[in-house]
């Protein structure tokens, strides 16, 4: 999950940045949270950081793209082109299609300001639109004499593949360790990963995961026109967090990803390894078209329904993507484990306590999932609530209540939060470590600063304090805007260089060792999870133990049972 307020300047609007989990539910919670805190009205540029990003008197850069030339802005770090398009306008008789190569276009084109939000909800104040395929790059500023192609780093932000944008990421710092970023919107909500039959290009064929078919259109684009921007189409690694690190996941398993990028980072994006059927999906999709006035369930009805419609009528639960048969084959999980998945090295991560986020408002992410808990959780209902959030039997929630005893934690919350953050993160993101490293060089982490600053939900847990939900975010990105204020200590900025500088060096090589920070390749003889954590990052050799990951994997045997 991922909520971040954050608004760059100049800009034409000021920006918000919601939510990147893996369902709505939670979204709108956290959206009501932060309604308190965030202001509706901003001026272009606030906050600590943003001078990085405020346009300098150099003139401004253009660049020639296959589709025209596009003028950027130059900032005291480098050079920004915004609101790209990456595709045509997916409205009208192309909604609900794959995307389609945008117009060219004849005169330079502003590329200054940061394009309208996918449609999502709540609404957006600051500007949405169907037309949202777009993308932004950031250039560092390079020595004089610099030569070679830079590694390419295109980010897919998270919001439960509901809400979000690629403008809410400040990328200055990242691409200034060496490497072009790209951030990239795609379609969302029912707009992106509705399933229909009558969508479908064939009678019966296949249809949906129109978002990730969005984010391979971004890449076939950066593989044609990143050059132009000084990076390497033949050196592009993608990477998410939440459902943007599930979208890393689908592109691995995709046919149709093959060839457009050579190396994956996956941050927190393992909660759901196993995707609804086609079927499944399509049965949805039938009741939303109900929902939205098409009881005649045709594609001609569902095209002409106004979007705020299709918007307040999402269903609470969007799905992470389906079997479709085409965009993906199988689960995510089946593809890495099966080894039918392109083959290139990954880091792979969680942070600590995944859950504690959504202990925190009442909430829990299972099995890709958000649900609301029945209440707080305290020593009367603990076991009931085991048993009703993993849809287990009292008796086998007992035993996992033995494998978490109350007398180890502060609270039952505490205690909640963390086996349910080992049971839909860490775990899961082991045994894709696990599954990955058979087959391509894999190097794992775990997220261990307890004290990053809470940015986007204030914690109700207390002490003892552990790193949660995109806690990682703010040492990769600027995030200027977010609804709590917060900065790193001397020693956390340390951290989130390090982190930048191996992003970057696993970009440039497919190894984040550095000479400051080697990793060690996990294998599963040798299970080795890097701590990122202050005052410097350790090797993990027991995480499956800490986090038992044993306990986990009887109960999803006996879940059967």
């Amino acid at each position: 999950m991922n909520t971040h307020p954050a608004h760059r300047a100049p800009r034409s609007r000021a920006h918000v940045v919601r939510p990147a989990l893996a369902i709505v539910a939670a979204i709108v919670v956290l959206v009501a949270c932060w309604a308190s805190i965030v202001p509706t009205a901003h001026a272009a540029t606030t906050g600590p950081t943003a001078s990085s990003r405020v346009g300098t008197a150099a003139p401004p850069p253009v660049v020639q793209t296959a589709d025209g030339a596009v003028r950027g802005v130059v900032t005291s770090t480098g050079v920004e082109f915004r609101g790209l398009p990456y595709a045509a306008p997916p409205v009208g008789e192309l909604r609900w299609t794959p995307p389609q190569a945008p117009a060219r276009w004849s005169t330079t084109r502003d590329a200054t300001t940061f394009p309208p939000v996918c449609p999502q909800a709540p609404p957006s104040p600051y500007g949405q639109s169907e037309d949202c395929l777009y993308l932004n790059v950031t250039v560092p500023h390079r020595d004089a004499g610099a030569s070679g192609a830079l590694p390419v780093i295109v980010w897919f932000h998270g919001g439960g593949l509901s809400i979000g944008e690629g403008g809410d990421y400040d990328a200055s710092k990242l691409a200034g360790e060496g490497a072009v970023v790209v951030t990239v919107d795609y379609r969302l909500g029912l707009l992106g990963f509705l399933a229909h039959p009558a969508l479908a290009g064939t009678p019966g064929g296949p249809t949906g995961n129109f978002g990730y078919q969005d984010q391979q259109a971004a890449l076939r684009w950066v593989r044609e026109n990143v050059a132009q921007f000084g990076g390497d189409p033949g050196n592009v690694t993608i990477a998410g967090q939440s459902a943007g690190g599930l979208s890393v996941l689908a592109q691995l398993a995709s046919p149709g990803a093959k060839g457009l990028f050579h190396r994956a980072v996956i941050q927190s994006g393992a909660f759901a390894l196993e995707q609804q059927t086609l079927a499944e999906a399509e049965e949805a999709g039938r009741a939303s078209a109900v929902a939205v006035g098409c009881a005649d369930q045709s594609a001609d009805c569902l095209r002409q329904v106004p979007v705020d419609v299709l918007v307040a009528n999402a269903p609470v639960s969007i799905t992470p993507g389906y079997v479709d048969g085409a965009v993906l084959r199988e689960s995510v999980g089946t593809a890495v484990a099966s080894g039918r998945f392109h083959r290139v090295p990954i880091v792979n991560g969680s942070n600590t306590q995944e859950e504690r986020i959504f202990t925190t408002l009442g909430l829990s992410v299972t099995q890709g999932a958000t649900v609301p808990l029945a209440g707080p959780v305290d020593a009367s209902n603990y076991v009931s609530t085991i048993a009703t959030n993993f849809g287990i039997s009292r008796s086998k929630a007992s035993l996992v209540a033995a494998a978490y005893p109350l007398s180890r934690y502060a609270s039952p919350a505490h205690a909640f939060s963390t086996l349910n953050s080992d049971a839909n993160f860490s775990c899961p993101a082991y045994a894709l470590d696990v599954a990955a490293s058979r087959y391509v060089p894999t190097f794992a982490y775990e997220f261990n600063d307890a004290d990053a600053p809470e940015r986007f939900v204030p914690d109700a847990l207390g002490k003892p304090l552990a790193a949660t939900h995109q806690s990682e975010l703010q040492y990769l990105f600027d995030l200027p805007a977010a609804p709590l204020p917060g900065s790193l200590s001397p020693e956390q900025e340390q951290l989130a260089s390090t982190m930048r500088a191996s992003w970057v060096q696993f970009a440039a090589s497919g190894d984040p060792s550095t000479a400051e920070t080697p990793w060690a390749r996990f294998r599963p003889l040798t299970p080795r999870v890097l701590s990122l954590e202050t005052p410097a990052t350790q090797v993990e050799k027991d995480f499956a133990l800490t986090h038992r990951c044993g306990v986990w994997a009887a109960v999803a045997v006996l879940g059967k049972l």
